[in-house]
């Protein structure tokens, strides 16, 4: 069994700055890539940043260059530094892992989400 978990999230102003964290654990053998998408309310969950295990990293054109992805493979750890935040980065932020188990099962497996809002 496997259990992403995220923390993080919550309430800031525009142009403030918020840091998720998703923790993966079980009987995890390996973890390829990490990341995060977000699914504001009536839209489609969209991807936001990903990263490799070798620390390759993708972003939306919508972050590029105020979201920052990383990672920790000692902990299983992925993380979302988001700067310079907007009223539209308002979402619910879901972190996934696609890994695979020492049953030798494996698969892309998603955390419960964590509500980032951003308002004055």
């Amino acid at each position: 069994q496997v259990q992403l978990v995220e923390s993080g999230g919550g309430l800031v102003q525009p142009g403030g700055s918020l840091r998720l964290s998703c923790a993966a654990s079980g009987s995890i053998f390996r973890i390829y890539a990490m990341g995060w998408s977000r699914q504001a309310p009536g839209k489609q969950r969209e991807l936001v940043a990903s990263i490799t295990s070798g620390g390759r990293t993708n972003y939306a054109d919508s972050v590029k260059g105020r979201f920052t992805v990383s990672r920790d493979n000692a902990k299983n750890t992925v993380y979302l530094q988001m700067n310079s935040l907007k009223p539209e980065d308002t979402a619910v932020y879901y972190c996934n892992a696609e890994l695979s188990l020492y049953s030798g099962y494996g698969g892309n497996y998603w955390g419960q989400g964590t509500q980032v809002t951003v308002s004055s």
